[in-house]
């Protein structure tokens, strides 16, 4: 095929795909999660709603309730959440649109609002990571819902991320779905695979509620060499 067949090709694919995204957007427009509004396609609510979202403003460097929390359960550098999570919420909305209904670029939305709130000015981490799923939930779900957050970040802050550093060694039901006492059940739930040593990591979940599988983490890799451990998840149960 020569150039000229190969031009014309690719610009009919381009084409296609155009139209195909405007039939999209004309017979299935994308809307507000909250009030049904239309919105643009890559946002996730309208401009009203966003405005009831509960975010936390929360200072990396400074006291606050996600500190807190963690100092109980292990050393911690730094924290940040970025909205707060409580009953009936938008931010409850928003996440569970990210876990369960398959909108995996949602997490890239979040990190977007993340980065406009979080400077870690001259003091970044060494390395991100994130919870992961068990290898069975992960392919029932079809993602991980930390990923493309985590990946969307790093590639702002220019911090590198692993998804392989930590695995989750056995499979279990959705966290909302447990009761208070078997989500403190995360004994031996997760082990590291690299060695490690030296490192600020930062350990990134979604909902921070017990602390008890960011704690697991966190121990893990503390024990693993000389390293610290900051905090940064999407919204913290208050």
């Amino acid at each position: 095929m020569n150039n000229f067949a190969v031009s014309i090709s690719n610009n009919y694919i381009i084409f296609a795909v155009q139209h195909t995204q405007m039939i999209l957007d004309t017979f299935f427009p994308n809307r507000c999660i909250h009030c049904n509004r239309i919105i643009d396609a890559d946002l996730l609510v309208c401009s009203l709603c966003f405005e009831q979202i509960h975010f936390t403003h929360f200072n990396y460097f400074k006291d606050n309730p996600v500190k807190e929390k963690c100092k109980l359960l292990f050393p911690v550098e730094n924290t940040f959440s970025l909205m707060q999570f409580e009953e009936e919420n938008l931010s409850r909305k928003i996440i569970h649109e990210l876990k369960y209904r398959n909108r995996e670029k949602t997490g890239k939305i979040i990190a977007d609002w993340v980065t406009e709130q979080l400077d870690f000015e001259d003091q970044k981490p060494d390395l991100m990571v994130s919870v992961p799923l068990h290898p069975k939930k992960l392919k029932e779900r079809g993602y991980n819902q930390l990923h493309l957050f985590t990946e969307t970040l790093s590639d702002f802050y220019k911090i590198p991320f692993d998804h392989d550093l930590i695995t989750r060694n056995h499979y279990s039901k959705a966290q909302a779905l447990k009761d208070k006492r078997h989500r403190l059940e995360t004994k031996n739930d997760f082990s590291i695979t690299k060695n490690i040593t030296g490192k600020h990591i930062l350990l990134i979940d979604d909902v921070f509620t017990t602390g008890n599988t960011l704690s697991t983490i966190a121990w893990e890799i503390l024990k693993a060499g000389d390293n610290k451990i900051s905090v940064l998840v999407m919204a913290v149960d208050v």
